[in-house]
């Protein structure tokens, strides 16, 4: 760190304003103060002149990953049963991998396993869901927070439709849950609680409403699923007729951006959805990889953009199979292709910018002024060597980050900051 708090690097930097275009600076300085990006420069200011730099030559400079949607309690199952869809897969491999965490020394290898994964594949934030344990969730929290991580972590409550191995006593639930919170409150500095009700149909209405209360009452942020699978989504209908649509059920329990919120999926939204979803500013996790190996769609996400939707990427382990968000990044952009191709001619593919904003500035929003190089913004950053990625001579910068999340992967994130710290 330089003088005065100050630190300063130099180097190929690229980052997103918005989700139309790039800011590249080529051979450009960022100077940091107090882990605060306090500047981007093609020429450094006389008054940082003293101030020892970084200089990373040739290497890109840009944003870290944010992963706005993943399960680590799925780590050991990546991989397993894409020949089935959602609901079966979900009764097949997921709730039974789950059941297992009430082993602390099964949770002990298999959360370090995945933070160590998270950690090298370049993801600086995270939201993730644990399990409906609570000894096990504290366990990934404490890994999250000696590897300086920050994210937030949801301690997953279900009291119907599930394995008696995971369904929880409604009242113990909402109980444990309040006691878990507070405890998170005087462990924790980089890693936080959220309120996560798996889905509708695991939780029922008296558990979603006193989630939505404890939500509102303590200003928790919430996580859940939405519209992800058509077999789901009639489901729902039939366990909430009452309600319009998916959506409307969490609205009815305040769990649908009255506090903030982040909704995984939303392949299938109505119009009454999306118009609640931008008035309640809850942000969408969309993930791609997932979408496709469990054959649940292609979310209109070049649509909900063009509409104003805050929207992130997500990894969501173990439907997706891969924590990189790089491999996320092509995804999302093949999809939206695809989608365009076969049934949306009127939507556009996404670029290579709306991607890296989705994976950058539109997730990290959720945690305040995250993944930019604007004035204001956090430092978080990966330095990435891309050398082995070209034969002789390089592209421009652009050609190079389209490289990079083509072909990349952890290997060239040579050095990361989370929060102005070198890790």
């Amino acid at each position: 760190m330089g003088g005065n708090g100050i630190n300063v690097l130099k180097g190929n930097i690229i980052y997103t304003e918005n989700s139309d275009s790039f800011n590249i600076i080529e051979n450009g300085f960022i100077v940091i103060k107090d882990n605060i990006v306090e500047g981007t420069y093609k020429k450094l200011p006389e008054e940082f002149a003293n101030i020892g730099i970084e200089d990373y030559g040739n290497k890109l400079i840009i944003p870290g990953f944010v992963d706005l949607h993943t399960h680590a309690s799925q780590f050991a199952i990546r991989g397993i049963g894409y020949d089935k869809e959602l609901l079966p897969w979900l009764e097949t491999y997921t709730f039974p991998e789950e059941t297992k965490f009430e082993d602390v020394s099964y949770a002990e290898k298999v959360y370090g396993e995945f933070v160590d994964e998270l950690s090298s594949e370049g993801t600086t934030r995270a939201v993730i869901f644990a399990t409906i344990h609570i000894k096990a969730t504290e366990i990934l929290m404490e890994l999250l927070e000696e590897k300086g991580i920050i994210a937030y972590v949801g301690k997953v409550n279900m009291d119907r439709n599930c394995p008696d191995t995971l369904k929880e006593n409604s009242d113990e639930s909402i109980k444990n849950t309040i006691n878990w919170i507070e405890a998170c409150n005087k462990k924790y500095n980089l890693v936080k609680p959220i309120i996560t009700p798996r889905f509708v149909p695991s939780c029922t209405g008296y558990l979603m409403q006193e989630l939505g209360n404890i939500a509102v009452n303590k200003n928790i942020p919430v996580q859940s699923h939405l519209s992800e699978n058509l077999s789901e989504i009639r489901w729902i209908k039939e366990l909430h007729p009452e309600c319009e649509n998916y959506g409307a059920v969490y609205d009815k329990f305040n769990l649908f951006g009255q506090t903030k919120t982040i909704m995984a999926h939303c392949v299938y939204l109505t119009d009454n959805e999306i118009e609640v979803i931008e008035k309640n500013k809850v942000i969408i996790a969309h993930c791609p990889t997932s979408n496709v190996n469990i054959s649940s769609g292609m979310a209109p996400i070049s649509y909900l953009l063009k509409n104003k939707i805050k929207i992130g990427l997500g990894s969501d382990i173990a439907g997706g199979e891969s924590l990189s968000i790089l491999s996320v990044m092509k995804s999302a952009i093949s999809l939206s292709k695809m989608r365009a191709l076969c049934f949306k001619e009127e939507e556009k593919a996404l670029t290579l910018p709306e991607a890296f904003y989705l994976a950058t500035k539109g997730g990290g929003e959720f945690f305040g002024k995250v993944g930019s190089f604007e004035k204001g913004y956090e430092f978080d950053a990966l330095v990435i060597d891309d050398d082995n990625l070209w034969k002789t001579g390089k592209g421009t910068i652009y050609e190079r980050m389209e490289r990079l999340i083509y072909l990349g992967n952890k290997r060239n994130i040579s050095d990361k900051y989370i929060l102005g710290r070198l890790i």
